[in-house]
C-alpha cells in the first residue's frame, strides 16, 4: 500500500480480507500544520501527513461475541493481511465481549465516501501569520514578549462494516496559544482560541488583551487561602464541565461509584443541580463546532463500544434547565440501566440565559478575584467529583467593579457539581478553548460563571 493509495480502498481491501464474523474498519487520514514563536519571532513551523488503520474483528462462539482490535500507522500493502490476522487472533483469544451487539446497519453511506482526504496545509495561516507579525511589532514596542503555538489539524475518518455502512467524516481542529510576558519573566498572561479554519480569530486583539493584563499585574498583592466570590471565565469553565462529562456515564452512576449516584441507590437523574436555568448540550450540529455525527470508537470502555460504530448522534441535553437529563450510554449500557442510548458526543455547550460579557460581570463585583485559566487538574474524590489544580498566568483583584491588581497563584478544591448548584451568575456563551483539556478536547461554547465561595484551598508559588 504506497501513500497514495486512497482511503476508502484501504477500508475496502481490509473487509475484503477479512474471514471474521464481523468486520469494522476505521481509516484516520491526518494532515497538520503548526507555527511555533518566542520573544516576538516566528522560531519554526511545520506540516506533517500520516495515516491510522484501526482494524475491529468480531467473532461469534457458544457463549458469545468476542471482539479484537488492532490499529497501527502506516501500514503498508504488505502489511494489511497481518493487521487483519491479527484482529482476528485478538477476538479469538478474547473472552465473550461484555459490550457485544449487533454491528449497525442500515445508515445510509456518506455521499463523498470515495473522495479524497480533506487535508490542511500552510497556506491556512496565508491571513494570520501576517496579523501574527503585526502583533510581535507592537508587543515589542510596548515591552512584551509574545510566546505561542499555533496548529491546525484535519482528520478525513473512513469507516466501513461488514454489515455494508460506508461513512465519512471530515474534522477540522484549530488551536491558537497566546502568552505574553514582562521582559523580567515576573509578569505572565496567557489567551487561547479554537478554530476551525483560522479566518476568526485577531491576534491583534488577543495581544491587546494580554496588554491590559499585564498592566493590571503591575500591582501585586498577596491574599491568604480561602473561600473568595470568582469569577470563572470561559475556558475555566470549559476544563471543569468538560471532565464532569467524561466522569457522567450511566453504569458508574448506576453501580453507585460517582457524584451521579444516590446514595440509598439509584441516580440523580431529574434532580435539580443548579438554580440558574443552565442546560449542558452536545450537537454534532452546533454551527462553528460540528463534529462527527455517528459514533467513530477506536477501543470500548463505559463511555464507547466498539459494537456502536456508525450509530447516529443526536443533539443531547445532558443538563436541562439545571436539571440533569441524560448520562452517557452506549447500546450495551443503556440495556443494562434502562435509560435511553445516549452516547457521547465530541462538543460541549452550557446554555444560560444570562448575556452579560466577561467585562460586565467584572463590574457587578463588589469585591472578589477573577481568573484567567486553571491547570494540572486531578480528581480526588469521584463520590462527589472533588477535583484540585491550580490558577495560572493571572489572579486579579476586583474591587467596587474595577481590576485593582494581580494576586498570587493558589491551588482549589472543588467539585463543577458543588460550583454548578452554587452559581449565582451566568454570562454569556461564547466559544472557548479549553485550557488543560485542549490537547484532548477543544469544541467548547461556556458562559463565565460567578461563584460566592471559591475554595482556594492554598497559596501556589507558581506562575
Amino acid at each position: 500500500m504506497t501513500p497514495m493509495t486512497a482511503p476508502h480502498e484501504v477500508v475496502e481491501r481490509a473487509l475484503d480480507l477479512s474471514r471474521a464474523d464481523g468486520c469494522v474498519v476505521i481509516a484516520d487520514e491526518e494532515s497538520s500544520a503548526n507555527l511555533r514563536w518566542a520573544g516576538n519571532a516566528l522560531t519554526t513551523n511545520g506540516v506533517t501527513r500520516g495515516r491510522t488503520l484501526t482494524v475491529i474483528a468480531t467473532v461469534d462462539g457458544a457463549e458469545g461475541t468476542a471482539s479484537g482490535v488492532v490499529s497501527r500507522a502506516a501500514v503498508t500493502a504488505e502489511e494489511l493481511e497481518p493487521l487483519v490476522r491479527a484482529a482476528e487472533a485478538a477476538a479469538r483469544e478474547a473472552g465473550p465481549a461484555e459490550d457485544a451487539q449487533p454491528l449497525v446497519a442500515g445508515v445510509p453511506a456518506s455521499p463523498h465516501f470515495t473522495d479524497a482526504p480533506a487535508e490542511t496545509s500552510s497556506e491556512v495561516f496565508a491571513a494570520f501569520a501576517p496579523a501574527l507579525g503585526e502583533s510581535f511589532a507592537r508587543a515589542r514596542a510596548g515591552g512584551r514578549e509574545l510566546y505561542g503555538f499555533a496548529q491546525h489539524e484535519t482528520v478525513s475518518s473512513y469507516l466501513g462494516t461488514s454489515t455494508g455502512l460506508r461513512l465519512r467524516h471530515d474534522q477540522p481542529t484549530g488551536t491558537l496559544e497566546l502568552n505574553a510576558k514582562s521582559p523580567d519573566r515576573t509578569r505572565s498572561a496567557w489567551a487561547g482560541r479554537a478554530t476551525r479554519d483560522f479566518r476568526d480569530v485577531d491576534p491583534s486583539a488577543m495581544d491587546a488583551e494580554l496588554a491590559r493584563r499585564l498592566a493590571w499585574a503591575e500591582r501585586r498583592v498577596e491574599r491568604p487561602a480561602g473561600r473568595y466570590e470568582t469569577l470563572l471565565p470561559p475556558t475555566a469553565v470549559a476544563d471543569l464541565l468538560i471532565y464532569q462529562q467524561w466522569s457522567a456515564t450511566a453504569r458508574d452512576a448506576v453501580e453507585g461509584r460517582t457524584v451521579f449516584s444516590k446514595p440509598a441507590g439509584g441516580t440523580r437523574l431529574g434532580e435539580k443541580l443548579s438554580e440558574l436555568p443552565l442546560t449542558l448540550r452536545s450537537d454534532p450540529y452546533e454551527p462553528g463546532l460540528e463534529t462527527a455525527p455517528f459514533v467513530l470508537a477506536h477501543a470500548s470502555g463505559d463511555d464507547a463500544s466498539v459494537f456502536d460504530n456508525g450509530l447516529p448522534l443526536e443533539p443531547t441535553e445532558w443538563l436541562r434547565e439545571g436539571e440533569l437529563n441524560r448520562l452517557i450510554t452506549t447500546r450495551h449500557t443503556s440495556r443494562l440501566t434502562g435509560m435511553p442510548v445516549a452516547p457521547a458526543v465530541d462538543n460541549l455547550i452550557l446554555d444560560a440565559d444570562g448575556g452579560s460579557s466577561l467585562e460586565e460581570m467584572v463590574a457587578g463585583t463588589r469585591s472578589g478575584l477573577l481568573l484567567t485559566c486553571l491547570w494540572y487538574i486531578r480528581e480526588v474524590d469521584p463520590s462527589t467529583l472533588l477535583l484540585t489544580g491550580l490558577t495560572r498566568d493571572g489572579v486579579y483583584l476586583v474591587e467596587n467593579g474595577e481590576v485593582v491588581g494581580e494576586v498570587n497563584n493558589f491551588r482549589f478544591n472543588e467539585s463543577p457539581v458543588g460550583l454548578l448548584s452554587r452559581a449565582t451568575e451566568a454570562g454569556r456563551t461564547e466559544r472557548t478553548l479549553p485550557r488543560e483539556w485542549g490537547d484532548w478536547f477543544t469544541r467548547a461554547a461556556m458562559p463565565a460563571l460567578r461563584i460566592p465561595d471559591f475554595h482556594m484551598s492554598s497559596v501556589s508559588r507558581g506562575v
